[in-house]
């Protein structure tokens, strides 16, 4: 009996002592070579941005040079592909939109990729809330006008969008699906071509990120009818969500996640998570994210692995029950 109590208590400390250690091996491994970051977009931007933050928190933390390489080309599936190749050691990692993880593998016909196969999760990152804003001459005011007029009039009111497929896009087509209500989409090359015609007038709405509206919604330019989160955005507080207007169900908010390649140990994955939330809460850089309209939104892996799953779920249902293809 004593030799049973004896070994029990040896295993509980070796288990013990394993998981004090695990983060200090996790940390030395991260310290033995250089980091190379891709973001699979051009350099500017809040890819680019998350990007260069980690670079240069990863290079004062262990000591080692951190690079950012804007491999871009493919919808960002050329970058992607690079680090899918890479080894497996945390020292080469992928800064990239919710689109890009959650959207194409159901959108594109033959998307190149498994997401939970070939990657590892580590954490999101960021995250920008979206917001359904109208022209002043539209009348809108609100979300339950939008539905109302939308009902009164069936596929005439129109809405524009950055491009088929795009996540502004999908969040009005699952607006559309909630609140019962169709409306016609006006696809643009881009957010800017679409916003200068709704601005014109050409277009009375659209789904957009809340820092690219905000300047006109403080200039009286454009009207917010509501934002697509479950709770109110601190950068506007005074804009309901669709919730709080009868419109359950459109929680689409604009992410950026951290991915490392498969193979990556769990251990590893977990530090950079952490590091990662440490980096990002710095005053200094949430200041930087807020001047792009984004909030830090680090999670652990395995919550983020989890968030990533629930995404692309809803979004497949959406894409197919909408019959949306890539253009």
């Amino acid at each position: 009996m004593q030799r049973k109590t004896f070994l029990a208590a040896l295993l509980g400390v070796v288990a013990a002592t394993g998981a004090i250690a695990q983060p200090a091996d996790a940390a030395r491994s991260l310290a033995a070579e250089r980091f190379t970051i891709v973001s699979p977009f051009p350099a500017g931007g809040p890819v680019d941005t998350l990007a260069r933050i980690l670079a240069d928190g990863l290079a004062k933390r262990y000591g080692q040079a951190a690079v950012v390489e804007n491999t871009a080309g493919a919808a960002g599936n050329i970058g992607i592909d690079k680090v899918k190749r890479a080894k497996g050691d945390g020292h080469t990692l992928l800064v990239v939109p919710a689109g890009n993880l959650t959207i194409n593998p159901t959108l594109m016909p033959n998307f190149p990729f498994d997401i939970a196969k070939d990657f590892v999760a580590v954490t999101m990152l960021a995250k920008a809330p979206n917001v359904i804003v109208a022209t002043p001459a539209s009348g809108l005011k609100t979300a339950r006008d939008l539905v109302a007029q939308a009902k009164a009039s069936p596929g005439t009111l129109s809405y524009a969008s950055p491009g088929v497929g795009s996540g502004l896009h999908l969040a009005g087509e699952l607006f559309k699906q909630q609140a019962g209500v169709d409306m016609l989409h006006v696809a643009y090359k881009g957010t800017p071509p679409a916003l200068n015609d709704v601005l014109g007038g050409v277009v009375p709405l659209m789904f957009t990120n809340l820092p690219t509206a905000l300047p006109y919604l403080k200039s009286g330019k454009l009207v917010a009818l509501g934002v697509t989160e479950a709770s109110r955005t601190p950068v506007a507080p005074e804009i309901p969500t669709l919730a709080e207007q009868g419109i359950a169900g459109v929680n689409v908010t604009s992410w950026y996640g951290l991915l490392a390649p498969a193979g990556t140990p769990p251990a590893v994955a977990e530090q950079l998570a952490r590091d990662a939330a440490d980096f990002l809460s710095q005053p200094e850089v949430r200041t930087r994210l807020a001047a792009q309209g984004m909030a830090q939104a680090t999670m652990a892996p395995a919550a983020f692995a989890q968030a990533m799953r629930e995404e692309t779920a809803t979004w497949a249902q959406v894409i197919k029950a909408r019959n949306i293809r890539a253009e």
